[in-house]
């Protein structure tokens, strides 16, 4: 079959982000919010500080080769010197075997100064990320149809915060729940002492680290380039992608699966997460639209700051710019960017607290979140009342989560898919795992099974 006969006609998808048009008119005022990781505060606008250099303009200055940043970037991705404890790399948490990803099912990776800090947000891959938008409250996409504004989407993170990959770049070496560096002049003094300094001089000038706003610069763009290292950040090398080259084929059960993922009436998750060619300009699919949107995820209690009844991760709204109105700000408390599911099937951890450890279950809390509320909340355990739905977001902001498909069916009513749909649509899943993570993807798809085989052992024992 010709590629041009697989492209499935475009899908409505563009409901949400006018569902959140309406939230942007219609959602209360929100109190003041402090930056990611500290809860509710205050409202204050950040004092001025002074702008850093001009990261663009210094590179046209200095005109670096390309290939020599892209090595230099790659010797910083993965050294531990970097970090405040001496124990954590870029790569510590963005695992090339694993897609860039997480390599364990940890909810979040230690950090910190002491390398053992608990954060509260679950690592997403560093792949497929050279198209993601900077964050806009109004998005108009060009791959499918630019005359319907989506709403809310774009940056980088899970909140947006970050407009484009170097700016990405230079936050978790800051954040004190991951490298933990003080300032950019700490990262700049560690570089002067690694092994490489000569080799990053080289690239960026003799003088490239004796300012440190101008080094840290440097080193954020090192970082930059190295992820756009194309067969290692963006290969398209997924059976998936090979069935949209019209070189292989799926399986009679990853086709239903693909069905059930586009079709609104089942899974509905090609609404969000495409999955088709762009129309417009051929571009593969993202598996994601890089909408914010908010979908009342359990709260994860084994996170340490969720000890604290009243923190709450409010996502999308604590990091908007300035000039966004507290009624726009307020309806994306609770929001969250949606991430691409290619390689989803090699992580073992999922949502943006990490509540979920499994596949499958993720496709349940999907069809039943409303429908068999008391199954997750409180989650995991099916604790005696009350059973408080959305139990992560304070209930002023209860209105913001997305009720439509296939969140629309109400308690008590059956969920849209079956238990062998839901098998099929991991099947799909996995056809979108690039080849370098496919041996990843066997071992959790292994190791599920397991678990599986154990709790099916123990259920015929009681």
């Amino acid at each position: 079959m010709s590629l041009p006969a697989r492209l499935s006609p475009v899908l409505p998808r563009f409901h949400r982000g006018r569902r959140l048009a309406c939230l942007l008119a219609g959602a209360g005022l929100i109190g003041g919010l402090a930056w990611l990781g500290h809860g509710a505060a205050a409202a204050k606008s950040p004092a001025p500080v002074a702008a850093p250099p001009d990261a663009n303009r210094m590179q046209m200055q200095v005109q670096p080769d390309f290939a020599r940043m892209q090595a230099l970037g790659q010797v910083m991705f993965f050294d531990k010197g970097l970090s405040a404890s001496g124990r954590v790399s870029c790569a510590s948490c963005h695992d090339p075997a694993h897609a860039f990803g997480p390599p364990n099912g940890l909810s979040v990776q230690p950090g910190g100064a002491d390398g053992a800090a608990l954060g509260v947000r679950a690592v997403p891959s560093l792949r497929y990320q050279q198209n993601v938008p900077p964050f806009t409250m109004h998005r108009f996409d060009d791959d499918f149809d630019e005359s319907v504004d989506q709403g809310p989407a774009g940056g980088h993170t899970w909140d947006g915060r970050a407009s484009t990959l170097h700016e990405q770049a230079a936050i978790p070496l800051l954040a004190k729940h991951e490298m933990a560096n003080a300032s950019p002049a700490d990262v700049v003094a560690k570089l002067r002492r690694a092994p490489y300094a000569a080799q990053f001089r080289a690239t960026f000038g003799a003088d490239a680290l004796d300012d440190d706003a101008r080094g840290f610069q440097w080193a954020t763009l090192a970082l930059e380039m190295f992820q756009q290292d194309a067969a290692r950040f963006y290969p398209y090398s997924s059976r998936y992608d090979d069935y949209l080259r019209g070189k292989g084929q799926l399986s009679a059960r990853e086709m239903r699966g693909l069905a059930l993922f586009n079709d609104e009436k089942k899974g509905n998750c090609a609404s969000c997460h495409l999955s088709e060619v762009s129309p417009n300009n051929g571009s593969f699919p993202a598996f994601s639209d890089f909408g914010h949107i908010a979908i009342g995820v359990p709260r994860n209690r084994s996170l340490p700051a969720n000890r604290d009844p009243a923190f709450h991760d409010l996502g999308s709204c604590t990091t908007l710019p300035a000039n966004v109105g507290e009624k726009e700000r307020a309806a994306l408390c609770g929001a969250f960017r949606t991430p691409s599911l290619r390689n989803v099937a090699v992580r073992q951890v999922f949502f943006h607290n990490g509540v979920f450890h499994d596949l499958e279950e993720v496709i349940r809390f999907y069809i039943t979140r409303d429908s068999d509320p008391k199954r997750w909340y409180p989650y995991p355990t099916r604790a005696k009342g009350p059973h408080t739905p959305y139990d992560d977001l304070p209930a002023r902001y209860v209105g913001n989560i997305n009720r439509e498909a296939p969140f629309d069916h109400k308690a008590g009513e059956p969920p849209r898919l079956t238990e062998a749909e839901i098998g099929d649509m991991v099947a799909f899943l996995r056809t979108l795992t690039d080849k370098d993570a496919q041996p990843a993807a066997d071992a959790v798809a292994q190791a599920a099974a397991k678990t599986v085989a154990k709790k099916t052992s123990a259920a015929g024992q009681r």
